[in-house]
């Protein structure tokens, strides 16, 4: 991985349901993404089943901001609930 400044991590391939990738130097970042289960979540007040698929990114603070992070996170959220958002650029 020479040269690289960001790794994606598929731990799912392997079932993985739960990790914290560690960053690889000199790379800024790392996001692991876990495989997807069924796992029960409220839904308006209910408990239904649902396919979910946690995910996690370790970066160096150093060059990348807790805000920047999160507002990163949010749009892979979005984006893997609804492809649509980056397909249609919604």
């Amino acid at each position: 991985m020479d040269g690289g400044t960001f790794t994606i991590s598929n731990g799912g391939v392997f079932g993985s349901m739960f990790g914290t990738p560690i960053i690889n130097p000199p790379q800024s970042a790392i996001l692991g993404m876990h495989g997807i289960f069924d796992r029960p979540v409220a839904i308006g007040g209910k408990v239904e089943i649902r396919p979910m698929m946690y995910v996690a990114l370790t970066y160096d603070h150093r060059l990348v901001d807790g805000r920047e992070a999160v507002t990163f996170l949010r749009k892979i959220k979005s984006v893997v609930e609804d492809p649509r958002v980056l397909l249609l650029d919604m």
